[in-house]
């Protein structure tokens, strides 16, 4: 059937800001989405609120609006473009959600927009838990024995019905969000709470438990005609009671029997058929009892997924596209495969390699919170490998998770600490089977704890068995057949050199001298039955090689690894835009990257994409191979360049900043001795290697200060420090202070304002391409400070110094490529904080603020062009504000503060854009979840040397129509000013306090600012409460202002949207 010619006009909603549970993967789906449907000649609407994607580039939507995602907004933007249709099911559950509620509201009724890919039937059957449940049964298939609850009243009467444990799934919501496995009554009021209030239908279905049964997922897709095919059957590592996302994952299903994969096969074309979902693709997850074999279903998700992004990277098969292909009304016998060009899309795909993932966690970044999973997601990002066995992609996979461990080498032989992880969900319950076995616990003892699947439990054995041997063998010289026999099981070159006392490369020398290199082989989709044209690699053990190097002029470009909090999808962008930049130049690009979620790693985006990990053997024998005429280390964060000088010593040409000018950054002394030379202010700074001298040279800088670890990056562990006491308990908990493990010390500049800048040099011309002010003071992780640019406050005179310090810098550095500089004004003296001469996160919405593709144009200054040869030589000036606010998943990890400081903890970013600041901001909030209220009760509660910054914010408030509650010392100060605030009990007071003002839903926005430790402690139980019940707070006054002004220009006025096409 060939394409709709009723429909000119299609919306794509997105995802909008990566949170835990949806992230990055639905830019890969939008972006796919985009470029299929412009391919067939349809105008694309697209509209998403995060400026760090590929699909908000102006180039992939004929109309593009980063406006927020809720339901008034899309009803302007309908109004405006009056698309012909809506595809929702490539934007994750926000997408659908919001369709769903457009459906409800009329709004589709309204102006005759039809739904493609999902209609409102299929959505709610499969979304509905009640509904879900009927349709199962109506085909003969079981689900686990539930009930559907609307309300606490019902749960807590009739979950006699069910049991415990029992399993909540709210509806309608993304990674678990609100779930939870409850053993008792008390733990069911409090989950069930939680669970009815995260749904938006305040549905949660309670299930009987079947923890402990294995879990599977197939990945479906459907077109109009009824041809249904499995793209991919994908097996949880982990079983029941861990959440598909944090669960390890391998593909195809290893441990099925060929009758089970047939039956669940079957009960996937019958489900979807059940379900309606008329074209496109579908996630559904299985229970399989490993007793008896008993099958229930669990779940279905009708649109692309996670689960659909890392199915595609891992067979090749290209969901997302071929989904918005099907919703316009093709069929799957008449989409080509693009990978063999020969095949239809309803070919089956084919694997003949074994794919693992695994879920990236940063629980170090919340340590309040128990490292424990369960069926809420918690992991910030995934790295997949590719490997000819499980063996060696499970090794693969392991080194490219970038953490402390490169394997099996978080030892532990403490067997009670063993016994206990393997009985949790702790996330490193992986390392401890391996330890396990190193301490004689068997298989069959190992199964009965953790019901991990005994065929996986058995080739861990088999890895740790071939540690010992490898040991032994290679006592007094390596050994080529049991080394090559390591690289076959996935053994990295630092693993075995850990096992047998030698450094790395004398174990890479003894494999190159000894012909032990890999092969590369391509994912086909096939099993090799058909021709790829696509080259799309991965590496292995074995003889025959099929990466067909050419003799073209080429650049590797290196990715960012797993997303984690401190370098996300902004570096992705980066390394996206190369390989588009690098191509217009006539260069052959290859990517190497390990993260299925990502535009960088679809297998159209670079014209060669080495699906590997991102260490230094990996990448050195790709680049051996290939032999590229330049590496670029630059885009992706930290993770590549922390290779730059294993890859110079290589041989690799590092193009771009040189390693030395990225040293003289990072090194403290030689930048220190650079910005003294440049006559560039600079916070007073120390190295302190002891704790004498800690307490020393810190009251010789004065507090506060800022102190941290020296060996670790991404404000990890860094913390601002108000006092010698403070500090003691700092240096007693968070580190250990010694001469190899030093730590720095910088003079706190309280009260500064916050400055980024990021620019392009060629090494003779610089142009500034953004000035970014941030909102909140110093002290807050840039990452995680609300930004505004062009800056709204600063003077000509400052904007002008700014502008020839950040030049003098750059060529100084000798920068060729991207440079971020971050300053902090005080008393009208810039002081620097740092610089990074490379990509940093601002990079992608500095791009959409102003429409110059700043990370392209650097692209081609790294290879030889002159800013001059490409016209652009001036800074960018703009006439409107665009404003980027950070999102934090604090939600997911009771008992974490939400206090911001120097350790970034965001997971993603929203943009706000308007001619108008306080339109701007407030497009801001809204987009990252708070509702701004235009009336109500306001709390507010400073600290001493915030009071008289609150006189004019109280004063605005009261014009507004709000009433102020104020703690004791507030109150007071107020009254002094004769402004108007009822006294609320500090929480210490007694009841009743603030808490519980907030829990009885008589607080609208919150703003309380502390000082002390004691008065954080203390203040704790505000700033949670006021999450918990999605109350809006500010910790800063001059966020609290900001909020304030956006709430005035609410009240006067409504929201408007606008394209990006027409700001430029």
């Amino acid at each position: 059937m060939p394409k709709r010619t009723d429909i000119k006009s299609i919306l794509i909603i997105g995802s909008g800001p990566i949170v835990i549970g949806q992230g990055c993967e639905f830019d890969y789906s939008g972006t796919q989405a985009c470029k299929a449907l412009k391919e067939e000649g349809y105008k694309v609407i697209l509209v998403n609120s995060n400026p760090a994607t590929i699909m908000t580039d102006p180039d992939f939507a004929d109309r593009t609006y980063i406006e927020p995602l809720n339901t008034d907004t899309l009803e302007k933007i309908i109004e405006k473009e009056l698309p012909d249709a809506i595809l929702p099911t490539v934007g994750g559950q926000t997408a659908l959600n919001l369709a769903m509620d457009l459906h409800v509201r009329g709004v589709l009724n309204k102006y005759g927009v039809e739904l493609i890919g999902a209609k409102i039937d299929a959505i709610e059957k499969a979304e509905k838990r009640a509904k879900f449940k009927k349709a199962m049964k109506s085909i003969g298939l079981r689900v686990p024995n539930s009930i559907v609850v609307n309300n606490l009243e019902d749960g807590l009467k009739l979950i006699k019905k069910v049991g415990f444990p029992a399993i909540l799934r709210p509806s309608f919501t993304l990674g678990g969000t609100g779930g939870g496995i409850a053993r008792s009554m008390e733990e069911l009021k409090l989950l069930l709470k939680d669970g009815l209030d995260s749904s938006p239908i305040s549905e949660v279905q309670i299930d009987e438990s079947i923890i402990g049964w294995k879990e599977f997922e197939l990945e479906v897709v459907r077109d109009s005609k009824d041809n249904v095919i499995i793209i991919c059957s994908i097996e949880n590592f982990d079983p029941m009671g861990i959440h598909t996302g944090d669960s390890i994952t391998v593909a195809p299903a290893q441990t099925l029997t060929d009758k089970q994969y047939q039956l669940l096969r079957n009960y996937s074309i019958d489900i979807i058929r059940e379900i309606g979902v008329e074209t496109g693709g579908s996630n559904i997850q299985f229970a399989v009892n490993p007793d008896n074999g008993d099958i229930v279903v669990i779940e279905m998700n009708p649109r692309v997924s996670r689960s659909s992004a890392l199915a595609s990277k891992a067979t090749g098969y290209p969901i997302a596209k071929i989904a918005a292909k099907l919703a316009v009304g093709y069929t799957l016998d008449e989409l080509p495969n693009d990978i063999t060009l020969d095949t239809p899309a309803s070919f089956e795909p084919t694997l003949d390699y074994v794919v693992v993932k695994i879920p990236r966690f940063t629980f170090e970044k919340f340590p309040q919170t128990k490292p424990e999973l369960g069926t809420q997601m918690k992991s910030v990002g995934e790295i997949m490998s590719i490997g000819s066995t499980f063996k060696e992609a499970l090794g693969k996979a392991m080194r490219s998770l970038e953490t402390e461990n490169l394997a099996f080498d978080l030892i532990e032989d403490d067997k009670n600490k063993i016994l206990d992880v393997l009985g949790s969900n702790n996330p490193n319950k992986l390392w401890y089977i391996a330890n396990a076995f190193r301490t004689g616990i068997n298989v069959d003892q190992i199964y009965e704890i953790t019901k991990i699947d005994k065929w996986f439990l058995n080739n861990i054995r088999e890895m740790i068995e071939l540690e010992f041997e490898i040991r032994k063998k290679c006592d007094s010289a390596l050994d080529k057949e049991i080394i090559y026999r390591a690289k076959q099981n996935g053994f990295s070159d630092a693993i075995i050199s850990y096992l047998v006392g030698k450094n790395e490369e004398e174990i890479r020398d003894f494999r190159l001298s000894h012909d032990i290199v890999p092969s590369y082989k391509m994912v086909d989709t096939c099993a090799a039955e058909f021709e790829a044209f696509t080259p799309y690699l991965y590496s292995t053990y074995q003889s025959e090689d099929e990466s067909n190097p050419t003799n073209e002029k080429k650049i590797a470009i290196l990715g960012s690894g797993p997303n984690r909090i401190g370098q996300g999808i902004e570096f992705d962008y980066c390394c996206v835009h190369a390989s588009f930049s690098l191509k217009e130049e006539g260069y052959q690009t290859i990517m190497i990257n390990c993260n299925p979620e990502t535009v960088s790693t679809d297998y159209d985006t670079s014209d060669k994409l080495y699906f590997e990990p991102l260490t230094a053997e990996d990448t050195i024998s790709i680049i051996n191979k290939e032999k590229p005429d330049g590496v670029i280390v630059h885009f992706g964060g930290q993770t590549p360049l922390k290779l730059a000088l294993d890859l110079e010593k290589a041989g690799a040409n590092i193009i771009g900043t040189s390693a030395d000018s990225i040293d003289l950054a990072e090194d403290r002394e030689r930048f220190k001795n650079l910005m003294e030379e440049l006559g560039i202010l600079q916070p007073r700074s120390m190295i302190a290697k002891s704790l004498d001298e800690a307490f020393q040279l810190s009251s010789e800088i004065g507090y506060p200060i800022i102190v941290r670890p020296s060996y670790v990056l991404g404000g990890r562990a860094m913390e601002i420090v108000y006092s010698e006491q403070d500090l003691r308990k700092y240096l007693g908990e968070a580190v250990r202070v010694s001469h190899r493990r030093p730590i720095l010390l910088d003079q706190f500049l309280n009260d500064a304002k916050e400055i980024d800048v990021d620019a392009i040099s060629d090494g003779q011309d610089v142009v500034i391409c953004g000035i970014l002010e941030h909102i909140e003071e110093a002290g807050v992780h840039s990452g995680d400070s609300t930004m505004v640019l062009p800056p709204y406050s600063l003077n000509q005179s400052l904007i002008d110094q700014i502008i020839e310090k950040s030049k003098l810098i750059a060529i100084k550095l000798k920068v060729k490529g991207l440079l971020n500089i971050q300053y902090a004004i005080k008393d009208n003296k810039i002081f620097i904080i740092e610089v990074n001469p490379r990509a940093s996160r601002t990079v992608p919405f500095i791009s959409k603020a102003t429409g110059v593709p700043i990370a392209k144009i650097a692209s081609k200054v790294m290879v030889g062009k002159k800013l001059k040869e490409l016209g652009f030589t001036e800074e960018v000036s703009i006439n409107h504000y665009a404003v980027k606010e950070s999102v934090f998943p604090f939600i997911k990890f009771p008992d974490v503060d939400t206090l911001l400081g120097p350790e970034m903890k965001s997971t993603g970013e929203v943009m706000g854009i308007d001619n108008e600041l306080s339109a701007a901001f407030a497009k801001a909030q809204i987009a990252a979840g708070n509702d701004l209220p235009t009336k109500g009760t306001a709390f507010v509660s400073v600290k001493n040397d915030d009071k008289p910054k609150i006189i004019e914010l109280s004063k605005k408030l009261i014009a507004l129509d709000f009433n102020i509650v104020s703690t004791k010392g507030t109150h007071e100060f107020l009254n002094k000013y004769s402004i108007n605030s009822k006294v609320i009990n500090k929480v210490k007071e007694g009841h009743p306090n603030i808490v519980d003002l907030i829990k009885e839903d008589k607080i609208d926005i919150l703003m309380n600012t502390t000082f002390t430790k004691k008065e954080i402690l203390e203040s704790f139980s505000i700033r949670r409460t006021a999450l918990t019940r999605r109350v809006p707070y500010f910790t800063t006054i001059a966020g609290a202002l900001a909020a304030v002004d956006a709430i005035g220009y609410l009240k006067k006025d409504t929201i408007k949207v606008k394209a990006l096409q027409e700001y430029f």
